[in-house]
Order: C-alpha cells, then sequence, then structure tokens
C-alpha cells in the first residue's frame, strides 16, 4: 500500500473528485452501519425473541454488493490495490509509470464494458417488470442500479489515476 491519504486529483478537475471521493466514502459508511444494524438486530431478535423480520437477508445482501463496488472504487482511489510491490519498485520509473497508464486504460475500459451491460440489464428488468421473489418483492431494478453506478464510480477513480499518472514527473513519485 502506497499510502493511507487518497489521491487528490489534478486540477481543474480535482474538486469533482474529491467531491466524489467525500460523497462515495459517507455512503459506504451508512451502508456499513446499516448492515451491522441490521445484522445485529436480526441476531437479537432471533436469539431473544425467536423472530425474524423476514426481509434482513434480502437487504443486507443489497448492501453487500453496493458496499463491494464502492469499496473496490474507494481502493483504487486510495491507490491500495494489490501489486507485487517488491518486482514493481525495482522496475525504472518510466515503466513503472507506463504499466500504470495501460492498466488505467484497459481497466476503464472494462468498467465501461461492464456498466454498459449491466445498464442494459436494468433497463430488462424495468421494461418487464421483473421483482425479486422474496418478502420486499423488491423491484429488481432498483438493486440492480447498483451495478452500472459501481463500475461508472471505479472508472472515474480509475480516470482520476490515469490522469495523475499522465502528469507525473521523475522526482515526485
Amino acid at each position: 500500500m502506497q499510502s493511507e491519504q487518497p489521491l487528490q486529483g489534478v486540477a481543474p478537475a480535482a474538486p469533482f473528485f474529491n467531491l466524489l471521493g467525500k460523497t462515495i466514502g459517507t455512503l459506504t459508511s451508512v451502508m456499513l452501519s446499516a448492515l451491522v444494524l441490521l445484522v445485529s438486530l436480526e441476531v437479537f431478535l432471533r436469539a431473544v425473541f425467536g423472530y425474524s423480520l423476514g426481509f434482513v437477508e434480502e437487504v443486507t445482501g443489497y448492501l453487500v454488493v453496493a458496499l463491494t463496488l464502492f469499496g473496490a472504487a474507494m481502493a483504487v482511489r486510495a491507490n491500495s490495490l494489490f501489486q507485487v510491490q517488491v518486482v514493481f519498485d525495482a522496475l525504472p520509473f518510466s515503466v513503472r509509470r507506463l504499466l500504470g497508464v495501460i492498466f488505467s486504460i484497459v481497466a476503464i475500459a472494462i468498467c465501461m464494458v461492464l456498466a454498459w451491460k449491466t445498464f442494459d440489464l436494468v433497463g430488462s428488468s424495468f421494461s418487464r417488470g421483473k421483482f425479486a421473489p422474496t418478502v420486499l418483492r423488491t423491484p429488481l431494478w432498483i438493486p440492480q442500479t447498483l451495478l452500472p453506478l459501481g463500475f461508472v464510480v471505479i472508472g472515474v477513480f480509475l480516470l482520476e489515476h490515469l490522469l495523475i499518472l499522465l502528469g507525473m514527473k521523475e522526482g515526485n513519485k
């Protein structure tokens, strides 16, 4: 892991990236808190009263998907994705930068294709009126919207990473 501070972005788009990062950070904090509260409440109700809320499994499943996607986006922003640091650090700066640029471009393309295809899935579920076969009978397009949204956010932070890499000079590693 490089540093604990997220990348601050590049002007003039830095305020956009910083606002999006704060928004996603706050949103994931709220979602994680809701997940913990729902699971704790469900455990308490089952243990003490032998009662289940019934909808907790469905809602926590949606929250886990959202936290996975938005957490991955925040990991991209914080430059904390896994890499073989010993090997990477042994490479010359120009090679590290080139590999980072190639990775960013390929990853952005993959995120955009995934966002496009999952957006098609959302549209299909919406137009067909599909719903979850659960207690809440949630229209499927609602939780499915998390997928294209998550891939777009990951792609935006990959774009920020790419812009930073393109603006880097040998001295400011």
